[in-house]
């Protein structure tokens, strides 16, 4: 810094100096006073280059997992209203099953024997009709459904939703709905109907189950990272408060300097 006697008067040095550091003082109290105005302590590049790479980063590596985490609800979605159709048809099949049961009666005529054939007969083509009905966003399920869904932040980390088993009344129970008869009402294969759909609503549970502990650790995963550039990107309002007090403070002695070192040269002209 520059210091002068004071005696020459056509550039007065101590007034450039206390202007100098006004400005300088000025310009530290408006970046803290943007961090309190903004809550981060990096609000430009500048501020801090590698700070601000790294809390960018760490913003995608955020939104990503918040997109998987959606990826995740719709998953589990997906296997909600497939397990809503297996449900269905398993009371639809535990219903044939009984008038199967009742059928093998020899108390009952012919008409009889008809009129439960007719009624397992309708129940067969409401099984028809759920296996083709239940769709999610105009996509059929139980007809060979199979999509993946990414469920972490990298792209290989993807979960895939599939339903293979054949739940139409003729995979299930070896007759089509429009073929029972009194006379094949006990061939039909109810047992080993209702183990296939029991199986796929457990395949259904244990896959919500993976699901949900991808969700909860992707939860942590998020909320850790949400820390992390917390730590990084975020201004401690306490400590940028104090600081923005201290400097308001020295930008008042700066500018009472200034006007002291303004009116400095004017003791010379008690020469003249």
């Amino acid at each position: 810094m520059s210091v002068t006697s004071g005696a020459r008067i056509n550039t007065n040095i101590g007034a450039l100096n206390a202007l100098n550091a006004l400005n300088n003082v000025n310009r530290q109290l408006g970046v803290h006073q943007l961090r309190l105005a903004t809550g981060k302590r990096i609000n430009f590049g500048a501020d801090d280059p590698s700070g601000y790479v790294i809390s960018k980063k760490m913003e995608g590596s955020i939104r990503a997992m918040e997109s998987a985490l959606t990826n995740i609800g719709d998953a589990q979605s997906v296997y909600g209203v497939a397990e809503g159709g297996y449900q269905t048809i398993a009371d639809i099949l535990v219903q044939i099953k009984e008038k199967q049961t009742r059928a093998v009666n020899g108390a009952m005529g012919n008409d009889e024997k008809d009129a439960i054939a007719s009624e397992i007969q309708q129940l067969m083509h409401e099984i028809d009709d759920i296996q083709s009905q239940t769709k999610f966003n105009g996509q059929t399920l139980l007809s060979g459904y199979s999509a993946t869904f990414q469920v972490g932040e990298d792209s290989g980390a993807i979960f895939t939703v599939a339903f293979s088993a054949d739940v139409t009344a003729l995979g299930l129970l070896g007759t089509a709905a429009g073929s029972v008869a009194a006379g094949n009402i006990a061939g039909l294969t109810v047992d080993n109907a209702l183990k296939t759909v029991n199986t796929e609503i457990g395949k259904i549970g244990a896959a919500v189950n993976r699901l949900a502990v991808k969700e909860e650790n992707l939860t942590t995963a998020i909320t850790n990272t949400e820390a992390a550039k917390s730590r990084i990107l975020d201004a401690d309002i306490a400590k940028e408060q104090i600081s923005s007090i201290k400097l308001q403070i020295l930008q008042q002695t700066a500018t009472a300097q200034l006007a002291q070192a303004n009116m400095s040269p004017q003791v010379f002209l008690s020469l003249f």
